[in-house]
């Protein structure tokens, strides 16, 4: 029976239907959730590291990067805040027990790491739908999580058709279930 779930979600418009299908089983088995949102820099949509080198042609420049860096990344921060604050209260208004974390890491790796610490039962997240040369270079959170992970993943996908010749998104639905 599942007691406690693991929703990993990103600031991807994919996360509501994340949240939606681990609120509908926790509901289903009176499940806790721990929703997760790992700060990493490679999220889509974080602020870009400014590049300071070595020799400082503009004094004061490079200074100036890392102030603007660094407001973008607490919006950045406080925005992952808000979003897991709203899938919280949401969650707790249905009568599910529902706590949050965002913390600052390698996703994949924070996901496997947090699961198991925390004992979950079952991770639910999304997956971009990336392959071939991008999942290569850009890595696959989701393709770490199942193979690393110390319970069972239940992936969500945005399945992708081909209409015209240009690939569409289509609605999210079940994927699969990896059970260890």
């Amino acid at each position: 029976m599942l007691k406690k779930i693991l929703v990993a979600l990103d600031r991807s418009e994919m996360a509501q239907q994340v949240f939606e299908q681990a609120l509908a089983l926790a509901k289903a088995t009176q499940a806790n959730l721990l929703l997760l949102h790992v700060l990493s820099p490679q999220e889509e949509g974080s602020p870009y590291l400014p590049i300071i080198s070595n020799i400082d042609y503009y004094p004061g420049l490079s200074g100036q990067n890392f102030e603007l860096y660094q407001k973008q990344w607490d919006t950045f921060k406080y925005a992952g805040i808000q979003m897991l604050q709203s899938f919280s209260a949401q969650a707790n208004t249905a009568g599910i027990s529902t706590e949050f974390d965002q913390p600052l890491g390698h996703p994949g790796r924070t996901i496997c790491k947090l699961a198991t610490t925390w004992g979950a039962d079952l991770i639910i997240m999304g997956r971009k739908g990336r392959s071939g040369l991008a999942e290569l270079l850009l890595g696959s959170v989701s393709n770490y999580v199942v193979h690393h992970a110390p319970c069972s993943v239940h992936i969500v996908h945005l399945p992708i058709s081909i209409q015209d010749g240009e690939k569409v998104v289509a609605e999210p639905t079940n994927a699969a279930i990896t059970s260890k």
